[in-house]
């Protein structure tokens, strides 16, 4: 998720970065299994203060969450969390020091891994937190079969995926948080007239397009 200037009703008490992260100089990543348990007893439980239902198929859901010192800069944005499907794509040895670094960190491989800035997590506003952690949330999707209904593994449990963005964002994060100034913008203009047919926007976007080949 990008950097964002909402704001919005504060929730109960969240997990904050180790205090290292205070440090300037630490460089050091952590497993944050805090954030994990609130996460599961706040929002992805039924009951919990936050509960949003677009997440039930999270509820057991192997996913892991760790601390980095600090966000990156990507196409002009600074990016302060990160969601990732846990694969190795390498040699064997390098595969071999992830996994172990996995194992390390949280006793096994998960299937999925949400990375959060902590220096911006240890100043940000309760609801720029949970809007976050939510945007993160998103990203992992329930596959569907064949006739379009939720997917399920030979267990019973929901079969999972990466999903890209609504827009800008996801619509369940706009509608719990408000929408970021990027989202206003795209919100205020479809208000207006559109200037370019819908068609010719498919045409010059490159995801459509490869969608497209």
């Amino acid at each position: 998720m990008k950097k964002s200037h909402n704001s919005a009703a504060p929730t109960s008490a969240r997990p904050t970065p180790p205090t290292e992260f205070t440090d300037p100089l630490n460089n050091r990543y952590m497993p944050a299994p805090e954030v994990l348990k609130w996460a599961r007893a706040t929002i992805l439980t039924e009951g919990g203060t936050l509960y949003n239902e677009d997440h039930a198929h999270l509820e057991y859901a192997d996913v892991q969450f760790l601390w980095a010192p600090m966000g990156f800069v990507k196409a002009g944005r600074t990016v302060l969390g990160q969601c990732e499907e846990v694969t190795f794509r390498c040699g064997p040895w390098q595969k071999g020091r992830l996994q172990q670094q996995m194992v390390d960190w949280f006793g096994a491989v998960p299937d999925f891994l949400i990375t959060l800035d902590a220096s911006y997590c240890l100043t940000c506003s309760d609801a720029e937190f949970c809007a976050l952690l939510e945007h993160e949330l998103y990203h992992i999707a329930q596959e569907q079969d064949e006739f379009g209904a939720p997917a399920f593994n030979k267990y019973g449990l929901p079969k999972l995926c990466m999903r890209s963005h609504d827009v800008e964002e996801f619509v369940g994060v706009v509608r719990r948080y408000g929408a970021s100034d990027d989202v206003q913008r795209i919100i205020d203009a479809a208000k207006t007239a559109p200037e370019v047919a819908k068609i010719n926007i498919a045409r010059a976007c490159g995801t459509c397009l490869l969608k497209a080949a």
